[in-house]
């Protein structure tokens, strides 16, 4: 019996260092995992506030004949000077008003325009739409590519934590399912503490990695260098249907601002300043630009080429940019599996290509069905609930992970499970996991490697340190 418990020791570490990496792990990322618990939760009923949000614009009273596409443009441009197309979407409703994104450069924004009267009802910069600020906090906690790969080591540690916890639920030695897969309501102190962060962190834990894993795609660093990695095995340029950080996405929405027959950014940032200088009205300035830049008279034929179709809302028909030589449409729908892209030929209003889901790569597809799921919006409101029911799970681990560490932690000490000498060597199990989830998750391979560094050589070192952190115990298991 004894060997058996020590052959057992060899592959995996004793009870003391799995709550170690568990404890570090939650202190690290519980205010992280707080605020991507509160933020995604209401990003999930994204449709149902901006529906609301926008009521007023899609209640609007239709007396006489609608304006044509180009004018309902060309109103939406004269109220943002300088700007250009970006992107024309199809109303949902006969009684919407019309949505025009114009850009300069790095900015968009969303124009409001009276389907008839060209009335602007309203003016919008796109980042500040209060969705897109909650997307923003998710993602990247509003400070850009920094925040991106703040949220990723969060994230990668998140999974850790996950995994440590799992294995410290495990019931080894249990007759009963009490503190296990329920908790003991009529316990009281450290008990119901510790029964309701074990019993909620097993519920949840599933699809809490799920979205920690759908979540990576998108961060700076992981994105980037899976972007990298599908580059170098497909030989050529990958498009993807999703963004790796802020710089990625501002990046993409400048192409969009950008004439196909612009050679930089700044020729694009002088011609209309020289048709601001010039211009007297804003039709007088539209006819002094480049054709290239200013001819959307194709729009009314594309309009009647995609409305039609049915394509899941939002359609979006952009002109020709950096990004894309022609005309295009979309459907940008957050249920993924819906999305649609068509190139569309402007002189004949015809469709020379259609692209679903269905025929992109499969790597794009498991992404696409991910991130679908991960926003709540694959499977209708049971998608929603399910994501509520996580996100609220996991604002509770949290809480109850903060009164489970102040009830037990010292006077003077972090309130660290104590260090077992005995039972930290690099075992063969502990090995093997630490190489695999630092390949997956470079950010957690290279903080763990610098956090053991600094351990060893550092906090070891210092007395006051060895006992703050629980390093200076030795308890034998």
């Amino acid at each position: 019996m004894t060997s058996t418990k020590t052959a057992a020791k060899r592959v995996w570490p004793a009870y003391n260092t799995i709550w170690r990496w568990h404890f570090y792990a939650g202190l690290f990322c519980l205010p992280f995992i707080l605020v991507l618990s509160i933020s995604g939760a209401i990003y999930l009923f994204k449709p149902q506030v901006e529906s609301v949000l926008d009521r007023p614009y899609d209640l609007l009273v239709m007396t006489g004949k609608r304006a044509t596409a180009e004018a309902q443009v060309s109103a939406a441009l004269a109220a943002v000077p300088g700007a250009v197309l970006n992107a024309y979407l199809l109303p949902e409703t006969l009684h919407s008003a019309v949505r025009v994104l114009v850009g300069q450069r790095k900015d968009l924004t969303r124009v409001y325009v009276h389907p008839e009267t060209l009335q602007i009802l309203k003016l919008e910069h796109d980042d500040d739409k209060l969705m897109r600020v909650v997307h923003r906090i998710h993602g990247e906690l509003l400070i850009g590519d920094i925040g991106s790969n703040l949220v990723e080591l969060a994230a990668s540690w998140a999974i850790v934590m996950i995994i440590t916890g799992l294995y410290l639920w495990w019931p080894s030695n249990s007759k009963s399912l009490a503190g296990i897969v329920y908790p003991r309501l009529s316990k009281n102190g450290r008990v119901w503490w510790r029964d309701l962060h074990a019993v909620t962190g097993f519920w949840i834990s599933f699809f809490t990695l799920f979205l920690l894993l759908s979540g990576l795609p998108w961060a700076k660093s992981w994105g980037g260098l899976l972007k990298e990695v599908r580059h170098i095995s497909a030989g050529k340029v990958v498009q993807q249907d999703w963004t790796t950080g802020r710089s990625s996405e501002l990046a993409e929405r400048q192409k969009m601002n950008m004439a196909a027959d612009d050679e930089s950014e700044h020729a694009n940032h002088l011609a209309h300043k020289l048709e601001a200088h010039q211009h007297e009205s804003h039709q007088q300035g539209a006819d002094k630009m480049p054709q290239a830049k200013q001819d959307y008279s194709a729009l009314d034929r594309l309009v009647d080429t995609v409305q039609p179709l049915h394509l899941a809302a939002p359609v979006l028909i952009s002109p020709p940019s950096k990004k894309s030589p022609e005309w295009t449409a979309k459907s940008d729908a957050q249920n993924r599996p819906l999305r649609v892209n068509l190139v569309l030929d402007a002189s004949t209003g015809e469709i020379k290509s259609r692209k679903d889901f269905a025929d992109r790569p499969l790597l794009d597809r498991v992404i696409g069905y991910g991130v679908a799921i991960h926003e709540g919006q694959l499977f209708g409101w049971f998608n929603q609930l399910l994501g509520l029911l996580t996100a609220l799970g996991l604002a509770l681990l949290s809480v109850s992970a903060i009164v489970l560490w102040w009830r037990r932690r010292s006077v003077g000490t972090l309130g660290a499970p104590p260090a077992n000498k005995k039972s930290t060597a690099y075992t063969v199990g502990l090995i093997a996991v630490i190489v695999a989830l630092g390949i997956l998750l470079p950010f957690f391979g290279l903080t763990l490697l610098t956090v053991l560094l600094i351990e060893h050589l550092i906090l070891q070192r210092m007395p006051s340190a060895r006992n703050f952190l629980g390093l200076s115990q030795a308890t034998v298991e």
